[in-house]
């Protein structure tokens, strides 16, 4: 005979509509300290108390979260896949509630921001500018902008602001917020660049008509921050069934007007940049022989920075250095 033991009924999922909200801040102290001594002193409550917190969240939610371990509170997979995202709506229900004001001369707070070298020329001069004037105690920290998308840079808090040309990803943010779908990231227009063919003074392109054909068949270096032998020139190239032979790949500007001075490649590079490669008079400069769109360059940041006045205030200063730095 087969006897057939009764399943045992699933838990039901847990109601966020009567969660106590401060279990969440139980729960993210101790995740913190892997404590309970040290998250119940932080939270100015007993450690009963933060027991009996604990074990009221263990039952809403049907598991363990934290166990004793040798050196403390040892976290269960679920707890460590729950806590980035409780720690974060707790953070950015406190800035909602009880935004923090931002004094520039009395802040110490270190900011980064992601851009190419050429940019960072441009507009950190200004930047600097205006933080010994109005911010003495805020530090600058340029980091490499290794990609035409940084999203993954400033939702991994690698940078606080990336400045520069993000076609494709701004395309994919208006598009999501076409259909209606979340989108976590936001940006500000800063200027118009403009894009042109750079070699050296006695070139043999120097002079005479500067066609696709003569531009496709020279030897050329590519800018890439990803290091990439393809770029938005190769792309507009292709929309005219032509293409570019790419020899060299740098990922610096700088680098890139040293080596065309010095060599019969070809380069293009954001007009501005010229005048402050730091040796103008070794380079010519020539429009390029066929139509690319218009180099848009924006500051995008992560929406969680969106109402921190800090960052507001960083937004605001980079604004207004591309302002001076390229005036309409």
């Amino acid at each position: 005979m087969v006897i057939l033991m009764p399943q045992q009924a699933a838990s039901p999922p847990p109601n966020f509509r009567t969660l106590d909200l401060n279990l969440l801040r139980v729960f993210d102290e101790v995740m913190a300290e892997r404590n309970l001594t040290r998250a119940a002193r932080n939270l100015s409550l007993t450690q009963p108390a933060v027991s009996n917190a604990l074990r009221r969240l263990r039952e809403t939610l049907g598991d363990e979260l934290v166990r004793r371990g040798g050196q403390g509170m040892e976290p269960t997979p679920r707890a460590l896949t729950l806590w980035p995202a409780v720690r974060e709506a707790l953070r950015q229900l406190q800035e909602s509630l009880v935004p923090s004001t931002f004094v520039p001369q009395d802040a110490t707070t270190a900011f980064s921001l992601a851009m190419a070298d050429a940019t960072a020329a441009e507009l950190m001069p200004g930047l600097i500018e205006t933080l010994e004037a109005t911010a003495p105690g805020v530090s600058l920290r340029v980091v490499p902008l290794s990609t035409r998308d940084p999203r993954r840079l400033l939702d991994d808090e690698a940078a606080d602001l990336a400045v520069g040309y993000f076609p494709a990803a701004l395309a994919d943010l208006t598009a999501r917020a076409q259909v209606g779908k979340a989108v976590a990231f936001a940006h500000q227009r800063l200027y118009e660049g403009k894009y042109v063919s750079v070699m050296r003074r006695d070139h043999p392109l120097a002079t005479g008509p500067f066609t696709l054909n003569r531009f496709c068949a020279a030897r050329h270096l590519l800018v890439s921050f990803s290091g990439r032998p393809f770029g938005f020139i190769d792309e507009a190239l292709a929309t005219l069934g032509r293409e570019r032979r790419v020899v060299l790949t740098v990922n610096q500007f700088f680098t890139a007007g040293r080596v065309v001075a010095k060599s019969d490649l070809l380069s293009v590079m954001p007009h501005h940049f010229v005048a402050i490669s730091g040796i103008p008079d070794e380079l010519v400069v020539r429009e390029l022989p066929f139509t690319v769109p218009p180099i848009l360059v924006n500051a995008l940041w992560h929406l969680r920075e969106e109402h921190n006045s800090a960052h507001i205030w960083l937004r605001k200063i980079v604004a207004e250095a591309a302002a001076r730095a390229f005036p309409a």
